[in-house]
Order: structure tokens, then sequence, then C-alpha cells
């Protein structure tokens, strides 16, 4: 079973645009857009001891996500990219970056605003 952090994110996109910015082991999982409740929990169950975080779109399939996470993973901390952006995938790196260590991910130096 891993241990540490899991990073829950829509699609492999935005999995390609966050994982050079991290310096931590952190397994990135991806929903490939909207999920059940039975996908997810397949999804999860190896990651059980993980902390939970999840980076979704800032449109109606993210917020159907972060809902569904709600209702039954409620321990997991939401991370949210700027409406302006909308898309993880389109956000820059830096502000990737930015939101990641706020949330006491280790980043590469580089990516620091």
């Amino acid at each position: 079973m891993f241990e540490g952090k899991c990073l829950i994110v829509e699609g492999r996109s935005d999995k390609l645009q966050i994982e050079p910015i991290l310096n931590d082991d952190v397994k990135i999982l991806c929903t490939n857009g909207t999920i059940g409740v039975h996908q997810l929990e397949e999804l999860l169950d190896p990651y059980e001891g993980c902390e939970l975080y999840t980076f979704f779109d800032a449109d109606t399939t993210g917020n159907k996500l972060r809902a569904l996470m709600d209702r039954h993973y409620p321990e997991a901390e939401h991370l949210r990219t700027m409406p302006t952006y909308k898309e993880v995938e389109t956000t820059p790196r830096k502000v990737l970056a930015a939101i990641l260590l706020r949330a006491h991910f280790s980043i590469h130096n580089e990516y620091i605003l």
C-alpha cells in the first residue's frame, strides 16, 4: 500500500502539467472525467492510508467530482485553480506551484514565484 500524498486529477493532461512541478513522492491518480462512486472507490482503495488531495478544473465536471469526494472522502483537501484559467492543464506551472506550495507540497525551486 502506498503511503504519503495522493493527488487526484481529472485527466492525463492535468497529471502531465503537475508532475514536473512536484519534488515530493506524490501519487497522481486520474479520474478520466466524471466517475461514479464504485469506480472512485476502486481507484482509491489501494491508497487508503494516503493524505488525499484533489485538483479539479473550475467547471461543472470539477464541481461534481468535488461534491462526490466530499460525500465519500470528506478528509480530502480540495486544491483549486483560478477561474481565469478554468482548467488545471491550462494553468501556468508557476501558478500551480504556488497553489501546491500553499498545500504543503514540496516543489522544485524553478517554479517558486
